[in-house]
């Protein structure tokens, strides 16, 4: 194919995962996945490398690159079979995420996957939200090893009826299934037209191109980076069962167009539920360094084959079952972003920016009872870190999420909540010659007793600066005024409140005399 081809068929195939992910936003029924937009999709060639991807959600979509090929070769494959799992053991990242995959087949041959993954709020945990404040895999709700869910076409009936026995809203569960089975439909068909144009072969060779095109821009990108070992060692704040200040650790290895990343030296896993399977930790850093990557190079996995990864059994970011790791998908994932931006501060100091606000500041609620039960999460935006040619956004959130926020009109429709107050945190961000963004600052008022679980970092280490920048200020969860632990499970009552402070970004470069 030459370059104008090749650039049609990676934005026809990226098109069509952007189709199913506004079939998935548009048929669910829960405002995690309808209004957040907590889900990502994604097309796999017929060994499962990753070949395009929506911009959805980085630690979705990079673990899934990660771990696709080991499910997709162990198992033999029908027409209109749809595999679910959540294992983050057997390729998933933590329970909540549900990933469902679809093979494509024409004219009886096997020619690729579609997948989707989306956030169930509710799936089975004690704890609504189910984000617990566990010790083990199994306290953090239903475990589900990859099983069929659909089979030559039909919904196995008993498999979801299983599952949704687990779950607390059984209504909002099941429509949420259904959508992602939707989705998954929606990407076959159009694969199917498009490789019944094309014809088996020459879509093939082209996926093949695809991923042979991005791994040869991939490294391209990585020539421009000085050879060289550069180390960085950062620090999680608890993992809310009584350990503190958890050390991890990085060593880059650059050589030519190829990277070593070694995070050996990171503390071992823990008691809390901050641990990490290893394809959570793969999509930190293929995304670190797709960000150093050209615009145009494709998100596919040749992109990531010039990155090698080391991570020691047993380790914080490779823990073995059945450790907890619901905080390590979020809250560990941006921290090893910002730890190889720390390692490659030193590499390139004027491309890299400042800490951004660390943490997704999860928050999970609801209440069970004779008189309903309700599930709500949802994780809150922070500051940016600045950068050499720009300062750090206010109230987004950064790196290994992009959800949107729910909106408070939908929060308080649906929930017996209400939020007072809303706005940016001003003078949260590090000052610098280019000043790191806001925080946020988020009030919530029960109007029913609920169990709040809060899965939160940066309130004690705070988002570091660069080159002589200042470091943002670190968050801070109050309930009623008093200040609450960063981890930590609560029983509220009617007429509480509940205040989020969000980190700020660290600065960048040292403020100037006269400087506004």
């Amino acid at each position: 194919m030459d370059a104008i081809q090749l650039s049609l068929f990676a934005n026809r195939i990226a098109a069509i995962c952007d189709e199913m992910g506004a079939v998935l936003r548009r048929a669910a029924f829960s405002p995690n996945i309808r209004d957040r937009l907590d889900y990502s999709c994604a097309v796999f060639d017929v060994e499962g490398q990753l070949c395009a991807q929506a911009a959805h959600i980085p630690v979705h979509l990079g673990s899934m690159a990660y771990a696709m090929s080991g499910l997709v070769n162990e198992r033999s494959w029908t027409h209109g079979d749809m595999l679910l799992l959540n294992d983050p053991f057997q390729g998933g990242t933590h329970l909540p995420d549900v990933t469902l995959i679809a093979p494509v087949f024409v004219r009886g041959q096997c020619v690729g996957f579609v997948v989707n993954r989306a956030h169930h709020a509710d799936i089975g945990a004690e704890s609504p939200g189910s984000m617990p404040i566990a010790g083990t895999l199994d306290e953090e709700g239903l475990r589900i090893p990859p099983v069929l869910l659909v089979e030559g076409g039909a919904v196995n009936e008993q498999v979801l009826d299983d599952i949704i026995a687990c779950t607390h809203n059984a209504a909002i569960t099941r429509g949420d299934f259904s959508a992602q089975i939707s989705a998954n439909r929606t990407g076959v068909r159009r694969i199917t037209e498009l490789v019944e144009v094309m014809g088996t072969e020459a879509y093939a060779v082209a996926l093949r191109e695809l991923n042979e095109y991005g791994e040869r821009m991939a490294r391209q990108a990585l020539e421009q980076l000085p050879d060289g070992r550069y180390r960085f060692t950062d620090y999680l704040d608890d993992d809310g069962l009584g350990t503190r200040d958890i050390r991890l650790c990085v060593e880059l290895l650059i050589q030519g167009s190829s990277v070593n990343v070694d995070f050996s030296g990171t503390a071992s896993q823990v008691a809390g539920n901050i641990n990490c399977p290893v394809p959570v930790v793969a999509a930190a850093v293929f995304y670190v360094f797709r960000c150093l990557m050209d615009e145009r190079t494709p998100a596919c996995s040749g992109s990531f084959r010039p990155v090698c990864l080391q991570v020691p059994e047993g380790c914080l970011l490779n823990a073995r079952y059945p450790a907890a790791v619901a905080a390590g998908n979020v809250e560990t994932s941006s921290r090893v972003v910002d730890l190889l931006l720390g390692a490659l501060s030193e590499a390139v100091p004027d491309l890299i920016p400042a800490a951004s606000q660390g943490s997704m500041n999860n928050l999970a609620m609801g209440a069970r009872g004779a008189g309903g039960s309700w599930d709500y999460y949802e994780t809150v935006g922070g500051g940016m870190g600045a950068g050499p040619h720009g300062g750090g956004l206010d109230a987004v959130q950064t790196h290994m999420t992009n959800t949107l926020n729910t909106p408070v009109e939908v929060v308080e429709s649906m929930f017996p909540l209400r939020i007072c107050r809303y706005r940016i945190r001003r003078g949260s961000g590090g000052v610098g010659r280019r000043n790191g963004g806001n925080g946020l600052l988020r009030e919530y008022r029960f109007l029913s007793p609920a169990q709040v679980t809060l899965i939160t970092e940066r309130r004690e280490r705070a988002p570091w600066g660069l080159a002589g920048g200042a470091a943002g200020k670190p968050g801070r969860n109050e309930l009623n005024g008093t200040v609450v632990a960063a981890k930590t499970a609560l029983d509220v009552d009617a007429g509480d409140h509940l205040l989020i402070r969000t980190p700020g970004g660290g600065g960048f470069g040292r403020r100037t005399s006269g400087q506004l």
